[in-house]
Order: structure tokens, then sequence, then C-alpha cells
């Protein structure tokens, strides 16, 4: 255990190990890292003296028997030999929204391509997913909506599976801007294995990027967990369709749950494929969407909202420019001078 010990004492190694060990979405590692720092995880993880705390037995005996230093070498190994970079927090490329997941956040990130897209403003960052068995109408709409939002400059962020997902990556790509897929699986291993061209263009000309390490595959969990770091990347969650049960409606939940507006595209009440959409806009969960003019004003709302933010913690509710001057008061309101 000492060569582990060793190798963890690299905060970016000792994460590197805590990814291939830990699932997606971990509390309890999180908890760890953020208290004690990633290197003391590791040595607590492989420690014949049990954690502290309600879980520490469980998550020992869960991250235990996956840390070894072979399998740390060869994920150093693969990340070198496909030309992917680790990023950890602290990063200069790190995207700093990913940490509104807090504990739950990635304890790193493989990402293959452009980083520097990353590097805009929460509200350029538009992830737009939905079902894999898609209609006609629903990759007709996506085209549209992403052609629009390329035009308008905009990030476009979805999860390089079959159906809308691969609309929207392919019109970004066409259309000449630039497209982040987020997979639930190591990126060595493109999945679906049929869209293997498309996300290599995508790390070539844009990004792709996951918080599993080379090798890993993808698990019904992963997809799901997935769907966080969709919704915390992205200023809005835009679902052109999905089934009334269908995995993406947990994207748009995340997203709500991080105070990130969701959007859905309404279709033919007589379609399953938009029995989904129908919902998340029942519920309340949704804005609907009937063109670009309402996604635009979905990503100024996020704007706004964080220029206030940034007003209020700055001292400044008020501007002093908007409040009326007394002779002003005195005028009263509808009076031209």
């Amino acid at each position: 255990m000492d060569t582990i010990n060793e190798l963890a004492a690299e905060e970016r190694t000792a994460r590197i190990i805590l990814a291939i060990a830990s699932e997606p979405g971990d509390a309890v590692t999180g908890r760890m890292i953020r208290t004690v720092g990633a290197s003391e995880t590791v040595a607590r993880a492989v420690s014949n003296e049990v954690p502290a705390g309600p879980d520490g037995d469980t998550w020992q005996r869960r991250l235990a028997p996956r840390i070894n230093a072979e399998e740390t070498r060869r994920v150093l190994a693969e990340t070198e030999r496909h030309g992917m970079r680790v990023l950890i927090p602290g990063d200069t490329e790190w995207p700093a929204s990913i940490d509104a997941l807090g504990d739950r956040a990635p304890v790193a990130l493989w990402a293959k391509g452009s980083t520097g897209v990353l590097a805009g403003p929460l509200w350029d960052r538009l992830t737009i997913t939905g079902a894999r068995a898609s209609t006609g109408y629903g990759e007709h709409v996506t085209t549209e909506l992403v052609q629009s939002a390329i035009a308008d400059s905009l990030l476009v962020l979805s999860g390089g599976a079959y159906g809308i997902d691969g609309a929207a990556h392919r019109t970004a790509l066409a259309s000449g801007g630039a497209t982040v897929a987020v997979l639930a699986g190591g990126l060595d291993r493109p999945y679906p294995a049929g869209h293997t061209d498309l996300l290599t263009r995508v790390g070539k000309d844009g990004l792709l990027l996951s918080e599993l390490p080379p090798g890993a595959t993808p698990t019904k969990w992963r997809f799901l967990q997935r769907g966080r770091l969709l919704a915390a990347l992205s200023g809005t969650v835009l679902i052109a369709e999905a089934g009334y049960r269908s995995g993406t409606l947990h994207t748009a939940a995340r997203a709500a749950e991080l105070g990130r507006p969701v959007g859905a595209i309404p279709g033919p009440i007589t379609s399953a494929a938009s029995s989904g959409c129908h919902r998340l806009l029942r519920d309340g969960l949704a804005t609907v969407i009937t063109g670009y003019d309402d996604v635009r004003g979905l990503l100024d709302g996020v704007r706004d909202g964080a220029h206030r933010a940034v007003r209020r913690t700055a001292g400044l509710e008020v501007d002093p420019l908007d409040t009326p001057t007394p002779s002003a008061q005195r005028e009263g309101p509808g009076l031209d001078r």
C-alpha cells in the first residue's frame, strides 16, 4: 500500500486514483476530499483503520478493493497514449460551474479536444438533449435551434447518444460551431459505437469530456449521473423530445435542482416521443419552447441573475443612478418637462 500512498502524494494522481475507485456522484468521497484533501482520502481508503463517520466502514469496503498501483499506472499510460488531459479543481480550464454540484461534483475530468471552449460564461452554454428513438420532427426542430444557437455564438453540449444528441452535435459541427459531448464511459471507448466517427470529430473540433477514466464502460447509473454534468455545465437545458419515463428527464430534474432553467419543446399529443416534454410542462418544471427567442430569453435570465448576484455581493443592490433625484420625486409621474 505504500506504493499507492506514494502515487497519491500528488493531488492530480490522488484524484485519478479516487476517480477509478469511486462511482460518479459519490458524495462520501466528495465530502472526504473537501474535508481532508485527495491524498489523505486515498490514505484513509487503504488504511487498516476504519475512517470516522457513519458511512466510513461501508465507504472503505467499497473503495479499497478497487485501489491498486497497477490500475493507476494503466490509466495514466492510457490517458497519455490517447492524448487526453485530466482536469482537476484549481486548473485554469476547470469549469467552475460544475462546483455547484457540491460533494457530488466530479473528482476529476478527462478531456480530449479544446478545453478552452468552456471558458465562456455560463449563459453562453446550452445543453440540448432528448430521446434516442427520436422522430423526424424532433430532429428537425433540434437542427433549427442548434443552427440559431451557433449563429448566436453559443456552445452546444449534449450526451453523444443516438437521436436528439447526435442531431445536436452534427448540426453544431456542420454550422462551424463548438460542441461538447459528455460521455458516460471512458473517452477511449466511444459510445455508442455507431457514433465513433461523430465523436472523433467532436474530439478534434470541439471537446469530449468524461468523469470516468480510460477503459470504463457505460452503465445505467453512469448514464443518469452524466445528466447532472450536462445540467451543471450549461446555463439552460433544453429537452427536444423524451418519453414519459426517459432518463433525459433526470437531466432536467438535476438542472431544476441547480436553479438552471429548463425548456421543453411540445409535440403532438399523440406522440410518445413528446410525452416526457409534456410531462415537464404539465408539472411546471420546464418553460415551453416555440422558437429560438424562447431559448435566448432563458439564457438572458441566467445572465441577468448572475449580474444581480455579483451586485449583491459587492453591496450594490441599488444602483445610485437608478435612484430618483429629489426634484424628480417632487415632479411626479407622467409630467413632460
